[in-house]
């Protein structure tokens, strides 16, 4: 396994892997990261302001009245706004449009709450090791209570999740990882890794000192359902993940993987990093 960013956190006498902090839509359920695009896309559009699929896709991850506000400040999307309103958006702009996403998402949250497959054996496995297992979110605590309770239902369910709201700011902060290390007892924060599927989160785990796991296949990178990702040809399979493992690369991830299954692989080099067994 490839250690990606030189920076690792600080041992701080850590020598295991004691916690993983897992993200949600794209990570560990909601294959393609699916739920918030199609919201997304539908709020704008009834704005009569249409937006892409890659604007939708820009910021991941964060918090979604954050994301909305960061939507109307791109350029295209602003300038459509003032031509369209005859003046640049307000604060309550988001706040009306954020209030509009609010009951959008919840339709079509259980929709897209199917977990990824393997989550539930992989989780049981580290689990068997010692090791806890949190989550974080950029969605809202009641849409994050929804998700829980549909993922238990299929067999994933982890020791503790924070949404932003829980925290106090969602990603890039790093306060959700904090608040999960203290409800999981869980120190130093060189012993925690965190796996999340977007940028947003690679930023999330470094703010917060940890390691930082991007998983590129069923991810906002990729972007794509689970039969459409398994219909591409090899070229074309290897050309999006080769994009979506560079877009993680770049944003900092000590490893990108495609898939959770080769996430044994990263805890051993993080565990020989931890007890320094490199050779690098």
């Amino acid at each position: 396994m490839k250690l990606l960013n030189p920076e690792i956190p600080a041992g701080s006498g850590a020598k295991q892997v004691r916690a993983v902090i897992f993200d949600w839509a794209g990570t560990t359920v909601d294959f393609g990261s699916l739920a918030p695009v199609k919201t997304l896309e539908r709020v704008f559009g009834e704005a009569g302001i249409p937006i892409t699929e890659k604007e939708a896709r820009r910021d991941m991850g964060i918090a979604k009245r954050d994301h909305i506000a960061g939507l109307l400040a791109m350029p295209r999307i602003r300038a459509e706004w003032v031509k369209a309103r005859g003046r640049e958006f307000l604060d309550n702009d988001v706040d009306m449009l954020y209030e509009r996403f609010i009951p959008l998402q919840f339709e079509c949250l259980r929709q897209y709450a199917k977990v990824i497959e393997g989550i539930p054996e992989l989780v049981e496995t580290l689990r068997s090791s010692g090791i806890k297992i949190g989550s974080t979110t950029g969605y809202t605590r009641a849409m994050l209570d929804l998700l829980v309770t549909e993922a238990a239902q299929q067999g994933y369910q982890p020791d503790c999740s924070f949404s932003p709201e829980d925290a106090g700011a969602g990603r890039p902060y790093p306060f959700m990882i904090y608040s999960a290390a203290v409800k999981m007892q869980v120190y130093p924060l060189a012993a925690i890794i965190k796996v999340g599927d977007t940028t947003s989160d690679i930023k999330e785990g470094l703010n917060a000192g940890v390691w930082s796991l991007g998983v590129a296949a069923t991810g906002n990178a990729v972007g794509l359902s689970e039969p459409a990702f398994h219909a591409l040809n090899a070229v074309e399979r290897s050309t999006v993940l080769e994009q979506a493992r560079g877009e993680l690369a770049r944003a900092g991830a000590h490893y990108v993987v495609d898939t959770l299954a080769d996430f044994g692989a990263v805890i051993r080099d993080v565990e020989a990093r931890l007890n320094g067994k490199t050779n690098d």
